[in-house]
């Protein structure tokens, strides 16, 4: 398959099954209405989807290094439309928390099968912006969740999204099944090498950076409608936009960041890791220009800025994570350095909600501010750490 072929089938996946994932984010403010939900309650909801998506992994990053991304992309297609139908039909807390859970399962066949599409089919020298223009997928499908979700809110009711969502879905991956032609699998399937892993510094260092970046990187997604309602004092409605607004930045600061990892000269490890920890840095400093802002165009814009860095960060994060490990363990390796980032999300959002209840909002915010210095400290060592030297590089 051509280059421009295989990129755009994948985006376009990846867009379906984001819409379909983060319409629970976009949710949030129903869910608590219905549910009469706390800060935290609805950090656990956030938990729930995200643990499911933890859990599942391993095992879905091994089953695509067996079975091949086609059978594995379709089938995970197929599951998160009726997991997000399942969602609409939860009548209570805990079976909203159940519905989640296995809605945010399915979405673990998403890195792990991109990631391997990517790098099986794109010539060295193009992978990091094509990796780059793949994550837009995700910001974009976030953003568009965001407007379907509050925007049909207004005018039916908020389920009606996630039935728009589903709809798309199951016509993403019938299309999907029958255009794409991947490499195929490699007819065994085998969990990550952890003490090859564990022994690799550098890839070690990346995956404590990911743990602080997914916890600002998803307590974000899912607090932005909520805080933008509850303490700058705007509607539901444009909260939504302001989130659509932050996936927008997102997906530019992707494909950004995804050209200059191609384009800057040197050491591929050296010059993706530079990029990765400038973002990491402003990532911090842009989480406190929220905590500070309070009028409604200005935190609009702070969201916007935030967005470039935190949101922007992930497409540069897996090509980094490319240039540690050989290419035979990117499904496993890719699985492990996402679990990396969807850890931070186990515990950032119920702690983030718990936070605003208790003492404010500026005070979350400020967490996730310390959290993304601590990723930059990690970034650091992986600039400075050498890989063991028996890996070569997927990524050169």
């Amino acid at each position: 398959m051509g280059l421009y072929r295989v990129v755009s089938l994948v985006f376009v996946w990846q867009l379906a099954a984001s819409v379909c994932y983060y319409a629970v984010f976009a949710a949030t403010p129903f869910f608590r209405d219905r549910f009469r939900l706390s800060g935290t309650e609805v950090g656990l909801v956030v938990t729930s989807l995200t643990l499911g998506y933890a859990a599942f992994l391993l095992p879905l990053g091994a089953i695509t290094d067996r079975y091949g991304e086609r059978r594995t992309l379709t089938a995970g297609l197929l599951g998160l439309s009726t997991g997000a139908i399942l969602v609409t039909g939860s009548w209570s807390y805990p079976t909203l928390l159940v519905s989640t859970f296995l809605l945010g399962s399915l979405y673990g066949t998403a890195m792990p099968g991109t990631n391997k599409a990517i790098f099986d089919t794109t010539p060295p020298g193009r992978q990091n912006l094509a990796v780059g223009i793949k994550q837009v997928g995700v910001t974009a499908g976030s953003g568009a969740s965001a407007l379907l979700v509050t925007g049909i809110a207004g005018v039916l009711y908020w389920e009606a999204g996630f039935y728009v969502a589903a709809a798309g879905g199951l016509a993403v991956a019938a299309a999907f099944w029958a255009v794409y032609r991947g490499s195929g699998g490699a007819g065994e399937a085998s969990y990550p090498d952890f003490r090859r892993l564990a022994s690799n510094r550098p890839y070690r260092a990346l995956a404590g950076a990911g743990v602080c970046l997914g916890a600002g990187l998803f307590t974000t997604t899912g607090y932005t409608i909520i805080y933008v309602e509850e303490s700058v004092g705007a509607s539901v409605a444009f909260g939504g936009l302001v989130l659509a607004a932050v996936q927008v930045s997102g997906s530019v600061g992707r494909v950004v960041t995804g050209w200059l990892s191609d384009a800057l000269p040197g050491d591929p490890r050296r010059r993706i890791g530079a990029v990765l920890l400038v973002q990491s840095l402003l990532s911090a400093a842009s989480f406190v220009g929220v905590a500070v802002v309070d009028r409604r165009l200005l935190a609009a814009g702070a969201f916007v800025v935030l967005g470039c860095f935190i949101l922007g960060c992930t497409g540069v994060y897996y090509s980094c994570l490319a240039t540690l490990v050989s290419a035979d363990e990117m499904g496993g390796a890719t699985a492990g350095g996402q679990l990396a980032l969807t850890s931070g999300a186990l515990f950032a959002p119920p702690a983030f909600g718990y936070l605003a209840d208790a003492v404010g909002y500026r005070t979350s915010w400020l967490m996730l501010a310390a959290l993304a210095l601590v990723a930059a400290g990690f970034v650091a060592r992986v600039i400075a750490t050498e890989p063991p030297s028996d890996v070569t590089p997927a990524a050169e």
